[in-house]
């Protein structure tokens, strides 16, 4: 495996947390923490995105929401910080499942959200494709449960929703969970709005 890629041996189920972390926050560690326990997941990789198409300001500088991310994480044995999309080169998350899923034969991949993501999930480029090619854990987030179970994808996908976390790693795709659990309001966007991160 390349430098800076994490270890992973065939069987183990890997939870992906995708996002520009900008910055990194405690809503973001306690869904991690959460993801862990609640979907048996052997590991976490933070995904720290270069930059999002969906959002119209660009992030604080890459290395800043590493570092922060760490921080954040505090040396946490089984969750990872990456910046694998930089080094794949890949843009969109669907391709970036692809790539992780051809480096890293027999690992299995769960694509994790906070459930405000799922409200707008079917914006995002080859959403569909994400859906079929690695279950999907949806974890409740502030003001979003009743929005993010009417979505466009959590309808459109309704028939493969599992009610249960604990194995969904193992199950063949498509297939996702909606989480319930106790919440933190953390959020990147009222962190930058009082002033407490850098611009």
């Amino acid at each position: 495996m390349r430098a800076g890629f994490p270890i992973a041996s065939k069987g183990m189920v890997i939870g992906l947390l995708g996002g520009s972390f900008d910055p990194a926050h405690e809503g973001h560690a306690h869904i991690t923490r959460e993801a862990l326990k609640r979907m048996n997941l052997d590991q976490v990789w933070w995904l720290v995105t270069p930059g999002n198409p969906l959002k119209p300001r660009q992030p604080a500088p890459l290395a800043d929401r590493v570092l922060r991310a760490k921080r954040m994480l505090g040396g946490h044995p089984r969750v990872k910080v990456t910046v694998l999309e930089q080094a794949l080169g890949t843009r969109l998350t669907a391709d970036t499942i692809d790539r992780l899923r051809a480096l890293y034969p027999g690992v299995r991949f769960v694509w994790l959200m906070g459930a405000d993501n799922l409200v707008q999930f079917h914006k995002w480029g080859r959403w569909r494709d994400i859906l079929r090619s690695v279950a999907v854990g949806v974890l409740a987030r502030p003001g979003s449960g009743v929005a993010a179970r009417l979505s466009v994808a959590a309808q459109s996908f309704r028939v493969h929703r599992v009610q249960r976390g604990e194995g969904l790693g193992r199950q063949k795709p498509p297939a996702w969970v909606f989480v319930n659990l106790p919440m933190n309001d953390s959020s990147s966007s009222e962190i930058r709005a009082r002033g407490l991160w850098r611009k």
